[in-house]
C-alpha cells in the first residue's frame, strides 16, 4: 500500500479555558511515526490516519457513518469570511462537496442572524474518511462536522493558536443543565443548524437538549433533529444525510418523531446514566478493526491516486 507522509501538528499559546479538559490538544511538534510494516491485521485507523490527500475523482460516501470511507473528498478552506477551521494540524477538514457548501451556508446564516461573527469548525473527515486514530467513531464518510459552541472572533486566529485555543463548555459541572456560558445566541446557532433541510441530526449534550426544549419558542418542529448524546458539551455534531439515489451510502434510521423533550430525555438524567458503575471485570480488548472489515470499495479508495 502507498501512504503519504505523517501529519505534523503544531501548537502554541493557551487561550480562554472554560474547563480543565484537553479537548484533543496535541504537543507542539507531534508527529505520527511511520509504520514498520503493513499486514492484513494492521488497524484501519493506522492506515487512513496517515493519508494526507483525498483520492481523485467525483466525491462519494461509501458505507456507514461509523464504518466507511470517502472518495473524492473536498477540503474546506481553513479560513473563510464567516468560519475558521480549528485544529488544522489534525488534517480532518475534508468532506463531501455538499458538506463544505453547508458549512459555508450555515456560517453565513449564523453571522447574519446572531451576534456571532461566524463559526469555529472542528473535525469533519480525514482526506479519505475512514476510522480515526482517536476522537470519533463516526465522521468516516464525509457527512459529519463538529461546530464549536464558542463564537468566532472578528479577527483571524493564527494557525498556531488554532491548535491549542479552547472551545467553551456550556454544560454545568453536575451535567444537569447549561451554565453561564450558554446564551440566547447559542440556542439560535443550534436552531439554524437543525432548520437546514440537508441536516439529518444535530447531536448535543443531554443538558443542552434540555435547555433547547425549555427555551424554544414559536415553530418547534426543528427540535426533532436535535438529539441528546454523551459528551458534546463544547460542540455540536451536525450530520447530513446520504445523497438521494447514492446506493454506496448507507443511511441511518429515520429520526424518532416528536420533539424528544419528554420521557426519552429524562432517561439521560437518571443516576445510572449520569454516574455509571464500573464494569465488575475488565473488558476484553476487541480484535483490531481492519480494512478487511470495511466496505470492499474502501481498500481501493485507500490505494487510489
Amino acid at each position: 500500500m502507498r501512504f503519504a507522509a505523517a501529519i505534523v501538528l503544531a501548537g502554541a499559546l493557551a487561550a480562554m479555558v472554560t474547563a480543565a479538559r484537553a479537548q484533543d490538544i496535541r504537543p507542539s511538534g507531534f508527529q505520527l511515526p511511520p509504520l514498520a510494516a503493513v499486514t492484513a491485521q494492521t488497524p484501519a485507523k493506522e492506515l487512513f490516519g496517515r493519508v494526507t490527500r483525498p483520492s481523485e475523482g467525483p466525491d462519494r460516501s461509501i458505507g456507514f457513518y461509523s464504518n466507511g470511507c470517502l472518495a473524492g473528498g473536498v477540503a474546506l478552506p481553513l479560513t473563510g469570511p464567516t468560519w475558521q477551521v480549528m485544529r488544522p494540524g489534525r488534517n480532518r477538514f475534508y468532506g463531501r462537496r455538499k458538506l463544505v457548501t453547508f458549512v459555508e451556508r450555515f456560517s453565513r446564516r449564523v453571522a447574519s442572524q446572531t451576534s456571532w461573527a461566524g463559526l469555529l469548525i472542528g473535525d469533519m473527515s480525514q482526506p479519505r474518511g475512514g476510522p480515526m486514530l482517536g476522537g470519533h467513531a463516526s465522521h468516516q464518510i464525509g457527512l459529519d462536522v463538529d461546530v464549536w459552541l464558542r463564537q468566532m472572533p472578528a479577527q483571524v486566529i493564527s494557525m498556531a493558536q488554532r491548535e491549542t485555543i479552547m472551545s467553551t463548555v456550556v454544560v454545568s459541572d453536575d451535567k444537569l443543565d447549561v451554565n453561564g456560558y450558554w446564551t440566547p445566541d447559542t440556542l439560535q446557532v443550534i436552531k439554524a443548524a437543525a432548520s437546514d433541510p440537508e441536516v439529518e441530526r444535530v447531536l448535543v449534550n443531554p443538558a443542552i437538549k434540555k435547555a433547547v426544549c425549555r427555551q424554544a419558542r414559536g415553530d418547534r418542529s426543528w427540535l426533532q433533529k436535535v438529539r441528546p448524546n454523551r459528551g458534546h458539551d463544547y460542540h455540536m455534531h451536525v450530520r447530513l444525510g446520504c445523497s438521494p439515489g447514492e446506493s454506496s451510502c448507507r443511511p441511518q434510521r429515520d429520526v424518532t418523531p416528536g420533539e424528544g423533550c419528554g420521557r426519552e430525555l429524562d432517561y439521560w438524567f437518571t443516576d445510572a446514566v449520569l454516574n455509571p458503575r464500573p464494569a465488575p471485570q475488565p473488558t476484553k480488548p476487541l480484535p483490531p478493526f481492519t480494512v478487511g472489515k470495511m466496505p470492499g470499495a474502501c481498500a481501493a479508495v485507500l490505494n487510489a491516486p
